[in-house]
């Protein structure tokens, strides 16, 4: 007598469990879409996290959602759709306020003595979640005597639509202010059904849209900017996306512009043009002012 051989058991709504190499496969397509390596390696994660859309699909096995994602013309929006599911988006209004404070007292006086006869200024947050940092940003430019007068535009980008919607409302709740001061929310915000929400004042220094920072050939849409935030992106990155998004990053920013990471995270092992720059609480990356010439 023949006996088949016993199946793997079903989970997750009867779908079998991801093997080793459907796990490998799927990493390989989101680090291909956009850079993004740490955080998804444990195969239970990509279950948990990818399990419900093979149902949605009517898929049976992660290996045929492996390949909807690569060869399916849906596939594309999919893709979106999974990363969505497999990054965090935690944030909140005054994140990191050491460096925010070298930002305001040490950045900002010298970009204003360099810049003071064009008056113009111009920020990008690279990955910035559903927009408090943006916000943040532009509540501190425009607090800043030296700057009153001056054409200030904060630009907000993140992979993900909803959460750029969600930066575009610009309406908050509670956890969003935990570190924020009466005097910032009681000037920049009004009480809204549901929480606080940004004035319109503040919200027209600001544009945001959905950009995946592997696809570096449209960062020309921007424009040229005089500081980049990107914290607690650039980690989550393998090596290789993050060398590309760097090189990308100093050739969006003008001469003497700095590049803010987070407090985590270094160009230590990137090789890059960047400058160390050496604040009084923080280190910084700054692109090189080009040297001057002498007369004649």
């Amino acid at each position: 007598m023949t006996t088949r051989p016993t199946p793997p058991p079903r989970e997750f709504g009867g779908l079998p469990p991801i093997s080793n190499e459907e796990s490998r496969l799927l990493q390989e397509v989101v680090e291909e879409y956009c850079g993004l390596s740490y955080g998804i390696g444990s195969p239970f994660f990509l279950q948990r996290r990818l399990g419900p859309r093979l149902a949605a699909l009517g898929l049976s096995t992660f290996y045929d959602y492996y390949h909807y994602l690569r060869y399916d013309p849906a596939g594309a929006r999919e893709l979106e759709d999974a990363i969505e599911r497999l990054t965090t988006h935690e944030t909140y209004l005054f994140r990191e306020q050491y460096q925010l404070d070298a930002f305001v007292g040490e950045i900002l006086p010298e970009l204003a003595n360099r810049l003071g006869g064009s008056r113009r200024l111009t920020v990008w947050s690279a990955g910035c979640s559903t927009g408090e940092e943006v916000y943040t940003i532009a509540m501190l430019l425009r607090e800043a005597p030296r700057l009153r007068g001056w054409s200030l535009r904060v630009v907000g980008s993140d992979i993900s639509r909803k959460v750029v919607a969600r930066a575009r409302r610009g309406c908050y709740g509670p956890s969003s202010f935990r570190t924020t001061s009466a005097q910032y929310q009681k000037a920049y915000f009004r009480d809204v059904e549901g929480g606080f929400e940004i004035r319109e004042d503040l919200r027209a220094m600001c544009s945001f849209g959905q950009l995946n920072l592997l696809a570096t050939d449209r960062y020309h849409v921007l424009g040229a900017c005089d500081v980049i935030f990107c914290r607690n992106v650039l980690m989550y990155l393998a090596p290789a996306a993050r060398a590309r998004i760097v090189e990308a990053f100093y050739d969006t920013l003008n001469p003497g512009g700095y590049l803010l990471l987070g407090h985590s995270e270094s160009l230590l092992n990137v090789s890059t043009r960047f400058d160390l720059v050496h604040l009084s609480n923080d280190l910084v990356y700054r692109r090189p002012l080009p040297p001057k010439t002498s007369d004649r």
